[in-house]
C-alpha cells in the first residue's frame, strides 16, 4: 500500500510537472526522479533492468503517466522513461510515426490514426487505465452555476453560439447579466473530442471564440482568474485545484450530480464520465524488457493507488484481469471508432 507521504510525493511532482507541458499543442517531455526506499509492487529483480520507455499524448492522461513513471523508475532506476503531453491527436501521431513507444488518451483511437499506424507496421494494443469524471469548472465566487444541463452546455458551446452568446444570462435567464468568458482544451485534445461529441452531438464542432490550450493548468489559471469564467478539462486537474475552483454539478436527465469518485463508480455522473487509455506497440511490448515491465506495472491492480492519486478512478481488479488476459494474448487493435 502507498504511504500517504509517497502520495503526497507523486501529487506534487504531478502538478509541478504539468505545468511544464507547453500550450497550444506543443510538447515537453519531463524525466522522472527517483525516491529512495520506496515501497511498490515491482519485482525485486528491477534494478536489472535497463532502457528507456517513452511517452506522449493526452494531457488529461499525463498524471497517471507521470505518477506511473515516477514510481516505477523508483524500483528501476536504470530504466529513463519521458512523459510529454501533446495531446491526444498530437500523440497518436508521434506514436504511429515511431516517436513514441506508448500513448496516453483521453478517447479511443481513431480509425485514421489506426490506419496510420497500420501502415507504418506498427500494431497496437489498447489499454483501458482509469474512468475520469470530465469536469465543468467555474470560478469560485460564481454562486449562479451551480447545475447546468447538457443543453445549456450546448448553448455554450456549440459552433452557431460562436459570436452570440457571450453572456451568461443568454444561457438561463435565471443567471446574471455577466460576459460569459470560456476556457477548454484545443482540437489536439482527445477531451476536446468526448466533449464536443456528447455536448454536441457525434458529428458536431465546437466554437472556436475561446482561450484555448492543450495545458490544462493554463485553463486551471484562467478560470481561477476570472469571476466569469467556465472551462472543462479531466477530473485529475479539478481534484488538484479544488480550492481554487468550483465543479458545476451536471444534469444528463436524471437530476443535478457532482463528479467525484462515488457518482463514476455507480454510473451515476453521465454522459459525462469516460475511459482513459494507454495504448502501445506489440512490439515494443514483445522485444523492450523495459516496455514491458512498465506495461505490467501498469495493469498491476497492487499499483492502483497510484491512479486514486492522482484523482481518477481506478479500474477494478476484474478488469485489470480482463486487461491483462488481453496482453499476454497479444490482442491487437484492428478496428476503430
Amino acid at each position: 500500500m502507498i504511504s500517504t507521504k509517497k502520495l503526497a510525493y507523486s501529487l506534487s511532482l504531478v502538478a509541478l510537472l504539468g505545468g511544464l507541458v507547453a500550450c497550444g499543442g506543443g510538447t515537453d517531455t519531463a524525466d522522472t526522479s527517483t525516491e529512495d526506499g520506496t515501497d511498490t509492487a515491482a519485482a525485486d529483480a528491477g534494478a536489472e533492468l535497463s532502457g528507456t520507455v517513452t511517452i506522449d499524448g493526452s494531457s488529461t492522461v499525463f498524471p497517471i503517466s507521470e505518477a506511473m513513471a515516477e514510481e516505477f523508475q523508483a524500483a528501476n532506476p536504470d530504466v529513463r522513461i519521458t512523459v510529454g503531453a501533446s495531446g491526444t491527436g498530437g500523440g497518436f501521431e508521434k506514436f504511429c510515426g515511431g516517436e513514441t513507444q506508448v500513448s496516453g488518451a483521453s478517447r479511443p483511437i481513431k480509425a485514421e490514426e489506426l490506419a496510420n499506424c497500420t501502415e507504418a507496421g506498427i500494431e497496437v494494443i489498447e489499454v483501458p487505465v482509469a474512468t475520469d469524471a470530465l469536469s465543468v469548472v467555474v470560478n469560485p465566487e460564481n454562486d449562479w452555476a451551480v447545475c447546468m444541463t447538457i443543453d445549456e452546455l450546448n448553448t455554450i458551446w456549440s459552433p452557431e453560439s460562436e459570436g452570440t452568446i457571450d453572456n451568461w444570462n443568454q444561457v438561463n435567464p435565471d443567471f446574471p447579466d455577466a460576459p460569459l468568458v470560456l476556457y477548454g482544451p484545443g482540437t489536439d485534445s482527445g477531451t476536446f473530442d468526448y466533449f464536443t461529441e456528447t455536448v454536441n452531438g457525434e458529428e458536431g464542432d465546437s466554437r472556436a471564440d475561446y482561450t484555448a490550450s492543450e495545458d490544462d493548468n493554463v485553463l486551471v489559471q484562467g478560470v481561477e482568474g476570472d469571476v466569469n469564467a467556465l472551462g472543462y478539462f479531466g477530473y485529475a486537474y479539478y481534484f488538484e485545484n479544488q480550492d481554487r475552483m468550483k465543479a458545476v454539478e451536471i444534469d444528463g436527465g436524471n437530476g443535478c450530480v457532482a463528479p467525484s469518485e462515488e457518482t463514476v463508480l455507480a454510473g451515476e455522473y453521465a454522459p459525462l464520465s469516460r475511459p482513459l487509455f494507454m495504448y502501445y506497440s506489440k512490439a515494443a511490448y514483445d522485444e523492450d524488457p523495459a516496455v514491458k515491465a512498465f506495461i505490467d506495472f501498469v495493469v498491476d491492480p497492487a499499483n492502483k493507488d497510484f491512479v486514486a492519486a492522482t484523482g481518477y478512478v481506478p479500474r477494478s481488479d476484474e478488469q485489470y484481469a480482463e486487461t491483462k488476459a488481453k496482453i499476454e494474448a497479444g490482442e491487437v487493435k484492428e478496428s476503430a471508432e
